[in-house]
């Protein structure tokens, strides 16, 4: 089968409706909840708490076993799990907007952390379908797509929504949005349950098993290099964009400039390297892509110290907002292509009998980075300016580049995890 008969197949329709379900109620928590509270005159202190909804996204490990271990009636393992929580979360989107951020506070926080830990929980569901669903061969391309869609999901809260919010009321608004969880529940409703493997018979095992498996797949000394690999192949990358917009700001460039530039010349090549990042790995493989696509990630952070060691700018011409283009397409153009792979190897480690709960902590790792090294950025920045910070995040970089050689090597292509 070609790359392109590959391509248009049900399954990758299916990564397009998982990428797209995934990504809607994160958006939404990002994007839409922030905008509404601050046009309801929130301060802002009070929306910066908001942040720490994030906090299922960050430890949804903790109760992955359970979606391992108990099936829903009706849908099976995977598909049950995936309907209760796209019900749960089209009921509380379509209410959350029925509140007033002036009176219901304490509400509103209340269904916005629900709605994060339905969002974690569907995630939970997600991947595990997705892993069990693809083969081996398909992984590459089949999280390029799920990966595409989550991005294209963004889209609807983030501008559809605020749009119309300027000729409907808030309550029609959430509700229009919520609606868009519809073609998520209808595709789980028409796919098949995968049977990969049997659950696991008890809680315990659901919940040891997972970690003993992975410990003793090949010994402590590999997985606590896949683990290294995990918090450090994106740090560098992370870390730069940390404060990407503080840092156009400094450069001199206005807030439009940065929302008209960022918004195509960030999103479009972002998803473009996504695909293309998935057609290639069809063809070289998985651990290949980790090192080719890693280096143009590194590449990406020169360009950050690159346009730092320009100074500010005084006037902001033609020029110079082509320069910004350029370093935040390339930016774009390196996460694209390094996260499709990045979670292309998640995917692949992942025993098929501990899915859920694998899957749960390899993302959950993956965003510990994101989370505590990225606090620091502010101090560094304060400390050693611009340029030298990017050319610290460069050098954050390598670790995780040198890991390769022991996680991935390039001329291997074995499975890491069983089948």
């Amino acid at each position: 089968m070609t790359v392109w008969q590959q391509l248009f197949t049900k399954r990758m329709l299916i990564c397009v409706f998982t990428g797209f379900t995934s990504g809607l109620p994160l958006f939404l928590l990002f994007n839409l909840v922030p905008a509404w509270l601050r046009t309801e005159q929130v301060d802002l202190k009070t929306i910066g708490l908001f942040a720490l909804i994030q906090f299922p996204y960050t430890w949804k490990f903790l109760w992955s076993p359970f979606l391992d271990r108990f099936v829903l009636p009706a849908l099976g393992r995977r598909r049950g799990w995936m309907m209760l929580t796209q019900v749960g979360l089209l009921l509380v989107i379509a209410t959350l907007g029925g509140f007033s951020p002036q009176t219901d506070m304490a509400a509103i926080v209340l269904f916005c952390t629900l709605l994060a830990f339905l969002s974690a929980t569907q995630d939970i569901a997600l991947d595990a379908y997705r892993r069990e669903l693809l083969s081996d061969v398909e992984l590459g391309l089949g999280n390029a797509i799920h990966v595409n869609a989550y991005r294209i999901a963004g889209l609807v809260p983030g501008s559809l929504s605020l749009i119309l919010a300027d000729f409907l009321p808030w309550s029609t608004v959430f509700i229009i949005t919520a609606l868009f969880m519809l073609p998520g529940a209808a595709m789980t409703l028409m796919v098949s349950e995968p049977h990969r493997a049997s659950p696991p018979k008890t809680l315990r095992e659901a919940v040891v098993e997972p970690f003993h498996e992975f410990i003793t797949r090949k010994g402590w000394n590999s997985a606590l290099l896949v683990l290294a690999f995990l918090l450090f192949y994106k740090l560098g990358d992370s870390m730069c964009t940390a404060l990407a917009t503080p840092f156009y700001l400094d450069m001199g460039f206005s807030k439009t400039d940065i929302g008209l530039i960022a918004k195509n010349a960030g999103l479009w090549p972002s998803i473009i390297g996504g695909m293309l990042g998935g057609l290639w790995m069809v063809k070289i493989g998985i651990n290949r892509a980790l090192w080719l696509f890693g280096v143009v990630q590194v590449v990406s952070i020169f360009g950050f110290a690159w346009l730092a060691s320009k100074g500010h700018f005084d006037v902001i011409g033609v020029a110079e907002r082509t320069q910004l283009a350029i370093v935040i397409g390339l930016e774009a153009l390196g996460v694209g292509l390094g996260t499709v792979a990045f979670v292309a190897f998640i995917a692949r480690t992942t025993h098929p009998a501990y899915t859920a709960t694998q899957f749960a902590l390899f993302t959950s790792l993956m965003a510990i980075p994101r989370t505590f090294a990225n606090a620091a950025t502010g101090w560094l920045v304060e400390s050693m300016g611009w340029t030298m910070f990017f050319l610290l995040c460069v050098v954050l970089a390598v670790p995780g580049m040198l890991l390769l050689f022991k996680v991935a090597p390039w001329g291997e292509t074995q499975q890491l995890a069983p089948s």
